[in-house]
């Protein structure tokens, strides 16, 4: 049965986040979920957010919702965490014929059938790092809150449902200005950003640092790029941010020194999935917005919490173009060639998550009277699964709740299924036919 989904991954993946999303939109709808009467689209669209570990909201976390309600919330998180990382790795296993357990992510040259013994080992190793990392997290989190004066039930609840949206990149927030009240609190931000850098990476380049973390050379290429890549694309969101927003008098300008370092970790890393704002969105510059808008767009790693084109996909393109420049015939990376139907993959993903972002944006545009660049924002954060806005969500009506939703989905559940069905599908001509050369550029 197991070989039979994972043979289907076009139709299983997408029906599963599915069926998760209705039970979800069910529960929220329970009267115990919300002290009045539950709007029916606000649980759908909650119920999507949190499945596709996204973060907008269309109602206030911290007020709508009662305690039960909040409790659901985590719940889908959790499934929809666990459920994209298991399901991407799981596709990589299929589509690479086996997944090396130590880590390594090279393909292999012959393909094997996926074992169900193999697949119960991944499960269970994705499902104990989720745990130890909420857990710690949750722990340092939840001594912090009593130190800060919350009785132990509500400094455990704070400290739990932190730690949980941290590591899924969910950004759902039970404080009304999400990390705002805590960006001077370096014991609160930094076991969050780090939560959001581990969860984002990927399972597969996690457990390969775990093995090889003391021989870089050794790496495949998709850890180096993707840990290298992570790393660059937070040096430029910190920098950018510290540059742009470091005297507007509504963001940063206020703050000290170390608080302003807090804050630009946050602008840097949460963009790429997290969901949490340190400031408030709605008053950064155009300059930072431009930048937060990329940084969303491309994401995180493959087979993480993350969303996004992804780190790997955009630095393969990279590597694509440079080897073009240069005029080389074969495109490599750490003196490993990249196949020719890989680049294609890549391309065609990338291709249509911006046609994704041009639809959803065309589409929003006609159904609202709101700012082109407000919409531009929670488009591609609906897309990249981010959860950030530069405030408009809430004003959004029907029609551009029902959209966001729909990205949100696309984003989450399509990139994964459209990749590995394009791998699953690529085949060998046994013929060639005449070349030609039509005009480029």
């Amino acid at each position: 049965m197991m070989q039979r989904a994972l043979l289907r991954p076009v139709r299983a993946v997408p029906l599963a986040f599915l069926a998760v999303i209705v039970i979800g939109t069910l529960l929220l709808m329970l009267p115990i979920a919300h002290p009045g009467e539950v709007r029916p689209l606000a649980a759908a669209f909650t119920a999507v957010s949190a499945t596709c570990i996204t973060g907008l909201a269309v109602v206030d976390t911290a007020t709508y919702w009662t305690p039960f309600g909040q409790i659901v919330i985590v719940l889908l998180t959790q499934m929809g965490g666990f459920g994209i990382m298991s399901a991407a790795t799981l596709l990589a296993l299929l589509v690479r014929g086996k997944l090396d357990l130590s880590g390594s992510l090279a393909a292999q040259t012959e393909r094997q059938a996926a074992t169900l013994g193999e697949v119960r080992r991944v499960l269970v190793r994705i499902g104990l790092l989720m745990f130890v990392c909420e857990a710690v997290v949750a722990v340092v989190l939840t001594g912090e809150f009593l130190r800060r004066g919350l009785g132990f039930f509500a400094a455990l609840g704070h400290g739990i449902f932190f730690a949980c949206m941290a590591f899924t990149n969910a950004g759902f927030s039970i404080k009304t200005d999400s990390l705002m009240p805590y960006v001077a609190d370096a014991i609160i931000v930094w076991p969050m950003f780090a939560a959001v850098f581990i969860g984002s990476l990927g399972y597969p380049v996690i457990f390969e640092l775990r093995e090889k973390w003391r021989r870089p050379g050794h790496w495949s290429v998709h850890t180096r790029i993707t840990f290298w890549g992570w790393l660059l694309l937070a040096a430029i969101g910190f920098v950018t941010f510290i540059a742009f927003e470091w005297t507007n008098p509504d963001t940063l300008g206020p703050m000290s020194v170390a608080t302003k370092i807090n804050a630009a970790t946050a602008g840097a890393i949460m963009p790429r999935s997290g969901g949490f704002n340190a400031v408030d969105y709605a008053h950064i510059n155009d300059e930072t917005v431009i930048v937060t808008i990329v940084l969303m767009f491309i994401g995180g790693g493959s087979a993480g919490t993350s969303g996004g084109l992804k780190v790997s996909t955009f630095f393969l393109l990279g590597f694509v173009i440079l080897s073009e420049i240069r005029g080389e015939p074969e495109v490599t990376i750490a003196h490993r060639r990249i196949g020719n139907e890989v680049q294609r993959q890549a391309l065609t993903v990338a291709l249509l998550s911006i046609g994704a972002v041009t639809v959803g944006t065309i589409a929003l545009v006609m159904t609202t009277e709101l700012p082109l660049q407000a919409v531009v924002f929670d488009v591609v954060s609906a897309f990249g699964t981010v959860g950030l806005s530069l405030g408009i969500t809430p004003q959004l009506g029907a029609e551009g709740q029902i959209l966001l939703m729909g990205l949100m989905f696309v984003g989450r559940v399509g990139t994964v299924t459209v990749a590995s069905a394009l791998a699953l599908r690529a085949r060998r001509r046994h013929y060639s036919l005449p070349e030609e050369r039509p005009i480029v550029g």
